[in-house]
């Protein structure tokens, strides 16, 4: 199938990544990436920049070594209500926002409150894609989840890097297997990301790949394959374009 698409990058903003922006979209480029979405963390997770960061966004070019670029950020959630660590006012800024869950900035809650957290980030019309939404550390209800995420019109994300033998988050594989059954139900469409720390990373999304040929995921829930697909999700890419 077609993957033109990355939107979960990090660079050297974020504070344990370890490139440039420009090397990031270099490296889109080289992969063939048509659209390339820079999504460094929220001010919450230790190390990351400050606010400040995310207010200039209009001075970085539309388009870089040929390839479309989308200025983001992964947003922390800070509690069971789906309070992020951007107000409002900056997420409007933003290309598009991701919001997910990370151990230094979230203190772990029961099912349902974990579940909670994540629908609340939904109801958010400023908040467009859920990341890595598969750590048995963080447990969920993933029926909740995916009917909330077709219902208010978001992007689960299937998160290449969660599925690394050595990634710190647990079970990802069998979480995906019970999130993606949920999305079919409900017709949830997701986006696979690398979440590619490094530059080597971006747009490598075998793993996915291979998690959603073993599930048989339906090639139209799944947007990477073209920004028709994207745009209905991701408005401000329509100014890319």
């Amino acid at each position: 199938m077609i993957d033109i698409i990355d939107l979960h990058t990090h660079t050297i903003a974020s504070g344990h990544a370890y490139n440039t922006l420009y090397e990031m979209a270099k490296a889109a480029s080289e992969k063939g990436l048509t659209v390339f979405g820079s999504s460094d963390h929220g001010p919450a997770m230790p190390g990351a920049c400050h606010e400040f960061y995310f207010i200039n966004f209009k001075v970085i070019p539309r388009t870089l070594y040929g390839v479309k670029i989308l200025m983001g950020s992964e947003i922390n959630i800070l509690d069971y209500n789906g309070r992020v660590d951007l107000s409002n006012e900056l997420l409007k800024k933003l290309d598009y926002s991701i919001a997910g869950i990370h151990e230094p900035c979230y203190k772990n809650g029961t099912i349902l409150q974990n579940t909670n957290a994540y629908v609340k980030v939904l109801e958010n019309p400023l908040i467009h894609i859920i990341s890595h939404p598969d750590d048995s550390r963080f447990p969920i209800d993933y029926d909740t989840l995916a009917a909330a995420a077709a219902e208010n019109h978001k992007l689960l994300e299937v998160n290449s890097s969660s599925l690394h033998p050595l990634s710190a988050r647990q079970n990802a594989w069998e979480n995906y297997h019970v999130m993606l059954e949920r999305c079919r139900h409900y017709h949830t469409s997701v986006i696979i990301n690398s979440d590619a720390h490094v530059a080597e990373d971006v747009g490598n999304h075998s793993r996915a790949w291979e998690l959603l040929k073993e599930v048989d995921f339906p090639e139209e829930l799944i947007v990477n394959s073209s920004t028709d697909r994207l745009l209905p999700f991701i408005p401000k890419l329509e100014e890319c374009l």
